[in-house]
């Protein structure tokens, strides 16, 4: 995951840092913008044909994108001529095997570089800091316990990362979603990049909790017991594009969020995400006021000490407010000691039905973890989901 995290200082003195991801995503990868693009990108390695939109096979050769050749390793050139980051260019080709166990486990979040930055005032709208919370492991297995909660693996500039997501629930797919929420910063660069490469999703990731020093000995179905995903359609906030990235990116952090949609790396007979990770979870964009929600919980898979990235963990309390400018809609708040590599993962509160619902994603915090924040998901969040749930509607 790439971590904004950069040190910042809020109304109250606070050192924050956007993104709990890891530190060191790169900037670009394919196209991005607050729209969902237009490709359907294919199995690249295992000889299955790629598939892309005329008009966007167009804006693709007018970067100089050959997919042969982005295939077989023209991927790795991260020249800004070659970052995609409007609507429409986003291509993710599946590199069979590209993500395999070993890959998977080693990957980290990247030393953070950061140096402190002041960011604006609060504006009457920030609440004292939340006492820390201590990040508890989730209980096992996670395809019963956090069914839909996984790990988000991406290649960068600097290499690769990781972040986590989520399965949420498609309305045009009842019980059949391929739509995964997780952060902007996860998945694209900002002002100075564009999308990320190599992007695939873990449901479940780990289900038994085996910890770092086992993984060698864990049985490949348990690790990752429910396939891998690959993202062929990529959304996120154009506040986000236009100036995320970054400590400049920090005041975007309200914006932080993204959707993706995928698609299955192995044949899963035709199940959707959704049936095979065995749940999804609604995305409420019509959360009540912070001061009525009772409490929230946050899950995600930290990577940086004292976790190790193979443990899914949480941290659960009552959310207040953090204002980054008095402009900007002002984003949840919440102890908690979660690292980076946490970053994308689910903020949930209990629905009228009992239920959790998704209505934020952790965003940033400071170093060392005490707090973290999430953005309130208001009608840009609103508009980006349900464009790409129409998109797909006749698709699948």
């Amino acid at each position: 995951m790439r971590s904004i995290r950069r040190p910042v200082l809020a109304a109250a003195a606070l050192t924050a840092v956007v993104a709990l991801t890891a530190t060191g995503c790169g900037p670009e990868s394919d196209n991005a913008d607050a729209k969902p693009s237009e490709s359907a990108a294919q199995d690249s390695t295992g000889g299955t044909e790629i598939k892309i939109p005329k008009d966007i096979q167009e804006k693709l050769k007018a970067h100089g994108v050959d997919l042969d050749k982005w295939k077989n390793g023209e991927w790795k050139n991260w020249d800004k001529d070659k970052w995609l980051r409007e609507a429409g260019e986003f291509i993710n080709p599946i590199i069979k095997n590209f993500w395999n166990p070993d890959k998977i486990e080693k990957v980290k979040p990247p030393q953070d570089p950061s140096k402190p930055e002041d960011i604006s005032e609060d504006q009457g709208k920030t609440d004292p800091e939340p006492a820390a919370v201590q990040a508890q492991p989730v209980k096992t297995p996670y395809t019963s316990t956090a069914p839909g909660v996984g790990l988000l693996l991406f290649s960068t500039p600097k290499g690769e990362s990781r972040c986590s997501a989520t399965v949420v629930k498609d309305p045009a797919h009842p019980g059949k979603s391929n739509l995964v929420w997780t952060a902007a910063h996860c998945v694209h660069a900002g002002e100075n990049g564009g999308w990320y490469r190599n992007m695939m999703f873990v449901p479940n990731f780990n289900r038994n909790g085996a910890p770092a020093t086992k993984m060698k000995t864990t049985p490949f179905e348990d690790r990752v017991p429910s396939g891998k995903w690959w993202a062929d359609d990529m959304a996120t906030s154009d506040q986000w594009i236009k100036g995320g990235g970054a400590v400049p990116g920090v005041p975007m952090a309200p914006y932080d969020f993204a959707l993706m949609h995928v698609k299955p790396e192995e044949s899963t007979g035709g199940k959707s995400l959704e049936e095979v990770a065995g749940g999804a979870y609604k995305v409420d964009f019509n959360a009540p006021a912070m001061a009525k929600i009772p409490s929230l919980t946050a899950q995600g898979y930290p990577a940086e000490a004292p976790f190790d990235g193979a443990v899914q963990e949480q941290c659960t309390d009552k959310p207040t407010r953090l204002s980054m400018e008095a402009q900007k809609p002002t984003m949840y708040r919440i102890g908690c000691t979660m690292t980076g590599g946490s970053s994308g993962g689910p903020w949930f509160a209990k629905g009228a039905d009992g239920q959790p619902e998704l209505i934020s994603n952790m965003s940033m915090g400071p170093r060392p973890a005490r707090w973290s924040a999430g953005p309130h998901l208001g009608p840009e969040a609103k508009t980006m989901f349900e464009t790409m749930s129409k998109k797909w509607a006749a698709k699948g």
